[in-house]
């Protein structure tokens, strides 16, 4: 399989799932502003939306968004126990976090990375993050992950996107459960070795 990812976007999410799962995958850099691979393919002939992540099977077969990527690689090897059954109600409990996490989290992110946004409605959507890390922060309430005890993908997509919070200002600390959330997600030797993989961490 190939992973075509960018450094630290939210490609990141499916890299972890895929070594939390213990599968191998030839990852695949991406320039996203420039649409073009290292080699100078046009990305977009691969992707004709542009974005990453993008999971390449051994086939030929391509798979697009997130939250489908990292249910599929969950599903690859059950035993790593990074997403519930197919048709149980804690699977539904799952997606319904993925859901959250990539409606109401890693998209509130983009209006305020868009330069033609206006300072009013970056502030109004800074502070609808604001509104929704500190639900998640309730959530993870005597709880070492989203789902409880267990790691699972949703975990990948969250520890994800808390690593954007300082491009806008947000300071995880004032959410301490989320702070010792974030640490103990990336004390993770496979979140570790995605994070080096991507250079960004040594």
């Amino acid at each position: 399989m190939k992973l075509y990812f960018a450094p630290g976007v939210c490609s990141l999410s499916p890299h972890i799932c895929l070594r939390e799962a213990g599968l191998s995958v030839e990852l695949v850099k991406v320039d996203i502003k420039a649409h073009t691979l290292d080699d100078g393919t046009d990305y977009l002939k691969v992707n004709p939306n542009g974005y990453v992540p993008l999971l390449e099977l051994d086939n030929g077969e391509r798979l697009t968004e997130g939250p489908a990527i990292v249910q599929y690689i969950a599903d690859l090897n059950p035993a790593a126990r990074l997403a519930p059954a197919a048709g149980t109600v804690e699977r539904a409990k799952l997606q319904s976090w993925l859901g959250f996490i990539g409606t109401e989290i890693h998209k509130g992110y983009s209006p305020i990375f868009n330069p033609a946004a206006n300072a009013e409605f970056k502030a109004w959507q800074k502070q609808r993050l604001i509104d929704r890390y500190t639900w998640i922060a309730a959530q993870l309430e005597g709880k070492q992950y989203v789902m409880g005890e267990a790691f699972t993908v949703a975990d990948a997509y969250l520890f994800t996107t808390l690593g954007w919070m300082g491009f806008v200002g947000l300071d995880v600390a004032q959410w301490p459960i989320l702070q010792a959330y974030r640490e103990r997600v990336a004390s993770r030797p496979r979140v570790q070795e995605a994070m080096r993989a991507e250079g960004l961490i040594k």
